[in-house]
């Protein structure tokens, strides 16, 4: 009998009995999260990955995700009740499954050109193996239009989406590095758009068995993979915002943060923390879903933003520049100590972090550059062009905040004072007090405070 066939409830038995396999395709920070709560309930599930030393690793019950907490602990669980298997064969998945959900990574080039090799590979092999009555789930972000590009694809082997043969629908994952499992389990809602009404009312069915938030329709693919498109300009957008009024702050000596908590106190109003720039995997890269695939109208907006956002990096060394001069000092050979190799605090990921370009453009001024980060190595600082250090190294002429772990948060300002020879910070991530660190010593400056 056909899955499609299935009452909504008949379906939600066989998939908590075990009757239903499941393969997720990738099996990286996101991929690997949704395929083990899935495991957890019950499900048969097959780990789908192109890296045999992960394959063969999680087999053995070893997670390679290891900055997710509690992931490592459900991955051995999983494997050792025989609920989840990995394999680099894609094409012998799908032939054993009867859902197969595809969550490889959707990323843009140095340009914003969308790079999506790995979503067409993936549903090529899909193909090879699809049966009647299977169902293709996209719930990599991408921008609208494509998991229904997809279908020619999908129907190489005779199977034809509008007779009903599979289903297809697209689910976006809704998830962060360090909270994955967290969020697949219920912290948000469940966006569901499909093909037709029976693919919808059994998925609605699967993701309800493991998202406690339970589940959003959506009338369309198309409007599915806009929610969290949009979800991501939307950020995007209103921290370019954000940093287009600290940068006006700045200009006429008014304390950016002082106003923007005080303008949000009012309900309609939420303005979001400037900073060095945005960075990760989604919110600087979906806006260029928006802007490559615009046709016939340019979305100013959105792109402005995503330029004013790439700037804030750059403008972290213009205020150190400034701060060193009201010292008598230059960049030019100053020793600077960047805090922070991450894009974010507590999560080791470098994507579009602002400490790249940063370190960049600070030994373009033939400045002596060292850097710090609690989660990374001496490796990682000589990859991006830094020299690794302990804080108390050297003396410091200038140390500028890239990332908000909490060691940077919480470390001994007069103990950082000792060891600088000008007590200059220029804070990115606007997570050290400005009238503390005055009062301290320091000079201090950020987006939106900027006062010699």
């Amino acid at each position: 009998m056909s899955m499609l066939n299935l009452s909504k409830k008949e379906f939600k038995n066989k998939f908590k009995n075990g009757e239903i396999t499941v393969a997720v395709y990738g099996q990286g920070k996101m991929g690997l999260p949704l395929a083990n709560v899935f495991s957890e309930a019950g499900v048969n599930v097959i780990g789908v990955d192109i890296c045999e030393e992960v394959v063969q690793n999680l087999n053995k019950g070893i997670n390679h995700i290891t900055e997710e907490p509690f992931l490592s602990e459900l991955v051995a669980k999983n494997v050792k009740n025989g609920t989840y298997t990995a394999t680099t064969d894609g094409k012998l998945a799908a032939e054993k499954a009867d859902i197969m959900i595809i969550l490889v990574p959707t990323l843009t080039d140095e340009k914003g050109n969308i790079k999506l090799e790995p979503v067409y590979n993936v549903a090529e092999i899909i193909a090879s193996g699809l049966k009647e009555g299977n169902i293709v789930i996209t719930e990599a972000t991408m921008p609208p239009s494509t998991t229904e590009s997809l279908i020619p694809i999908l129907e190489k082997n005779g199977l034809k989406l509008n007779d009903g043969d599979f289903g297809l629908a697209h689910a976006p994952e809704r998830t962060m590095t360090g909270t994955a499992l967290r969020d697949i389990k219920g912290q948000y809602p469940k966006i569901i758009g499909a093909n037709d009404s029976k693919t919808l009312e059994i998925l609605s069915g699967m993701y309800e068995t493991i998202n406690s938030a339970g589940i959003v329709p959506i009338s369309s693919i198309k409007g599915a993979e806009a929610v969290k498109v949009f979800e991501g300009v939307y950020r995007d957008v209103n921290i370019g915002l954000a940093n287009e009024l600290a940068l006006w702050c700045e200009e006429h000596d008014v304390e950016a943060l002082e106003v923007f908590e005080s303008a949000n106190t009012q309900p309609y109003c939420h303005i979001h923390t400037p900073g060095a720039g945005v960075g990760g995997h989604c919110i600087p890269v979906y806006p260029w879903f928006v802007i490559n695939s615009s046709k016939e109208f340019n979305p100013r907006i959105t792109k402005t933003a995503r330029e004013l956002n790439d700037y804030m990096a750059h403008h972290m060394v213009e205020l150190t520049i400034k701060g060193l001069n009201s010292f008598e000092k230059s960049l030019k050979n100053a020793k600077i100590l960047v805090l922070g190799l991450t894009f974010r605090g507590g999560v080791k990921e470098f994507m579009k972090s602002a400490a790249i370009p940063i370190i960049s453009e600070l030994n373009s001024w033939d400045a002596d550059v060292y850097t710090f980060d609690p989660l990374c190595n001496e490796e990682d600082a000589e990859r991006f062009g830094a020299k690794w250090t302990e804080l108390e190294a050297h003396m410091w002429d200038a140390v500028i905040i890239t990332s908000d772990h909490v060691e940077f948060k919480n470390m001994n300002l007069g103990d950082l004072k000792n060891n600088m020879s000008v007590p200059l910070i220029v804070d990115g991530r606007n997570i050290i007090d400005p009238v503390v660190a005055r009062e301290k010593g320091f000079k201090y400056l950020s987006a939106g405070n900027f006062k010699l």
